[in-house]
């Protein structure tokens, strides 16, 4: 049988898909921007058949016709690897649970510790000449979900790019159990072109003077990310590397620029390797069947023993709260989860032990209640009670706010507080200064 004749075989409607999907299932959706769109339409159409399906996927970009059945706690519940807005509100409805991990570690717990999906239903790029079907910009842990799965439904969707990778960034027609061709939806997109806050400028400068030529980049998710990568673009630098868990708009800026060539990386050389991407239009057309970028597991782009091997290696990330002895919360306040640890401390890690190499956590020294309008110090005595812990306090590098930036590593409990309230917003440092007293972690030689 030729590969043209197993893929009519295999070709099936959505309906016929949705089928194979029994009540009490695990079943997986893929990730991110390679949700699946009309089986998922055709799943939420049996709801009445089916009762405590529990669904696997994460950083969803559209919210999924299983969310809004009736009575749908009952029929489907929703496992995040990493939470996005649609999560957050699903988690009020009881639809949507978190899975707290370290995104590196992804690929290893399909294949070893957590209980195998039945069915895995995701989108890919249209089949090539040999039988292949490439995960699109969603490579991450994806072939650990298809050597695990009983059975494979995949989404053809003309819009995916097709992602070039080392390995693990594509599946068979032969290990396919039913092939769905969808209405080729658009890729969704993240993020945009925005103006840069006077905060995010402030912050970028600090972070881009940091950076040596070779430099090899990680760049986290948000407009702080982007602004650096903006500053990075417009600058002299040069010979930069791109090993990251997450492609961004901005690298391809940067590349566009002419910054990136990866000739520095001791592997994957002239290569930009990341797991997944998520972006505007322009990112999918610069990765489509583009040499240059490679997509790969999570397990080897955020390995904490291969990045240390990079020298000068930049890790830029974000944060919700940092407190005063070193914490970060990345991904909740108190109780409500904003979004998942993902791979920030492996990033973390991984760059203080590169040759040269930086983690950078930034964030705005303070921000508005929504609610209130009221300022809020984003710096705190201790961190909101419930709020987990991200970025533990030995393994944090540098702190940067648009007043400073402060190198934790080394430092004892009173330098720590002394340091990170001279990059608060000075609204809050006296106050903070108190806190740190009551918690004695203030001397009185410290400078106010």
């Amino acid at each position: 049988m030729s590969i043209a004749q197993e893929y009519e075989r295999k070709l099936a409607a959505p309906e016929e898909a949705a089928k194979l999907v029994k009540s009490g299932d695990w079943i997986d959706y893929g990730w991110c921007v390679c949700t699946p769109v009309a089986v998922d339409k055709a799943l939420a159409e049996r709801w009445q058949e089916l009762t405590d399906v529990k669904v696997r996927g994460g950083i969803l970009l559209h919210r999924p016709a299983i969310f809004d059945v009736p009575d749908a706690p009952e029929h489907f519940v929703w496992n995040s690897w990493h939470m996005s807005g649609i999560e957050r509100k699903a988690i009020a409805e009881g639809i949507a649970f978190y899975c707290p991990l370290r995104y590196s570690e992804l690929p290893g717990w399909y294949r070893n510790c957590i209980t195998p999906p039945r069915v895995a239903i995701f989108q890919v790029s249209p089949m090539d000449q040999h039988g292949y079907f490439t995960f699109g910009p969603s490579a991450s842990h994806m072939r650990a979900v298809c050597d695990v799965a009983d059975m494979i439904i995949v989404e053809v969707n003309k819009n995916v790019p097709v992602c070039l990778g080392g390995f693990d960034n594509c599946v068979h027609i032969s290990e396919v159990t039913m092939v769905v061709e969808g209405d080729n939806p658009p890729m969704e997109i993240m993020g945009g072109a925005t103006t840069p806050s006077e905060v995010d400028m402030a912050v970028a400068k600090l972070v881009v003077e940091e950076i040596p030529d070779g430099a090899c980049l990680q760049l986290g998710i948000g407009s702080m990310p982007n602004t650096i990568g903006k500053l990075i673009a417009e600058s002299d630098l040069k010979d930069l590397g791109v090993q990251t868990e997450m492609y961004v708009d901005a690298f391809v800026d940067i590349a566009a620029a002419g910054k990136i060539t990866g000739a520095r990386k001791p592997f994957d050389r002239g290569r930009q390797s990341y797991a997944f991407a998520a972006g505007t239009q322009k990112l999918y057309d610069y990765l489509h069947n583009n040499p240059a970028c490679m997509a790969a597991p999570v397990s080897y782009t955020n390995d904490i023993a291969r990045v240390a091997q990079i020298d000068n290696f930049i890790s830029i990330n974000g944060a919700v709260d940092i407190d005063l002895f070193g914490q970060v919360s990345s991904e909740s306040s108190g109780l409500r989860q904003i979004s998942g640890a993902g791979g920030q401390l492996d990033f973390v890690m991984g760059a203080y032990l590169s040759k040269g190499g930086k983690s950078f956590i930034c964030c705005s020294s303070a921000v508005k209640d929504k609610k209130t309008g009221e300022l809020k110090s984003r710096i705190r005595p201790t961190l909101v009670e419930g709020s987990a812990v991200t970025c533990t306090r030995p393994n944090l590098h540098y702190l940067v706010t648009e007043y400073g930036k402060f190198n934790v590593k080394g430092k004892s409990t009173w330098e720590r507080a002394e340091g990170l309230i001279g990059i608060a917003h000075p609204q809050f440092r006296e106050e903070l200064i108190a806190a740190a007293e009551k918690m004695h972690i203030w001397r009185r030689s410290n400078k106010r």
